[in-house]
């Protein structure tokens, strides 16, 4: 009795929506090592294979999906979808990646669902949208305040239209508006830079903080991120298989 977009014969479920102190592990390198224990794996949405993904959630792992929803990689597959007029300036510390016009969703927003439509292909529990925090960058682009916030709210949207869940990625500055758009929050070294405190909403609202630290060590901030419920680890920045818990 109900009308669908064609967006919606997806198989809808409900978003998967952690609790505060689930476990974590987030590797971005390959291949994924899989013996390491948690109850969440954040894994690279192009490079990770299929059969990867399927022997983690047989195992009752929920797999997370990580992809750049900001910037251009011309390293993935489907690079050459990306127009030339959306693909600003370069990354600091990333020169390869550009930033990309999120106002511009008649021509980014294709290939965002089709990242999303992906994700869902090759059985992912949700997403990971990378470099969503735009408007504070030189990225060429008269990027706003509110633009960023109308782009990360449709990511939402278009996330749980499909039935991925979402975790908002950084973002200090609007962490408090955003949260009750996303399903948990993922955050990089927010005791190093003293912005914790923006994504107690999450807390509060029942839902993870996923938390890594790259410098500080785990005697320096773990106490504090089990007191205030974070999922917190301590990571190498290029993010291959080893941590260090706070649990």
């Amino acid at each position: 009795t109900t009308s669908f977009s064609n967006v919606e014969y997806f198989i809808v479920r409900d978003p998967w929506r952690p609790k505060p102190g689930t476990t974590w592990q987030w590797q971005l390198t390959q291949p994924v090592d899989t013996s390491v224990t948690a109850e969440m794996y954040d894994i690279d949405l192009f490079e990770t294979p299929e059969e990867t993904i399927k022997g983690l959630k047989d195992r009752g792992i929920k797999v997370i999906c990580y992809f750049s929803a900001g910037t251009f990689e011309p390293w993935r597959p489907d690079a050459g979808m990306f127009p030339e007029n959306i693909i600003g300036a370069s990354v600091k510390g990333w020169e390869d990646e550009g930033w990309l016009d999120i106002r511009r969703l008649d021509l980014l927003g294709p290939i965002i669902k089709s990242r999303l439509d992906l994700a869902v292909r090759k059985g992912c529990d949700g997403v990971e949208p990378d470099n969503i925090d735009a408007y504070k960058h030189k990225t060429g682009f008269s990027i706003t305040y509110q633009d960023q916030l109308l782009y990360n709210v449709w990511l939402t949207m278009e996330a749980h239209k499909r039935g991925l869940s979402i975790g908002l990625k950084n973002d200090p500055e609007q962490a408090g508006i955003l949260e009750p758009f996303y399903d948990w929050a993922l955050v990089e070294e927010c005791f190093q830079y003293n912005e914790c405190s923006s994504f107690k909403p999450f807390i509060k609202a029942g839902k993870a903080v996923f938390e890594v630290e790259y410098e500080l060590d785990p005697e320096v901030f773990c106490e504090t991120a089990t007191s205030m419920g974070f999922s917190s680890i301590r990571k190498h920045t290029d993010l291959d298989a080893w941590l260090t818990p706070c649990h």
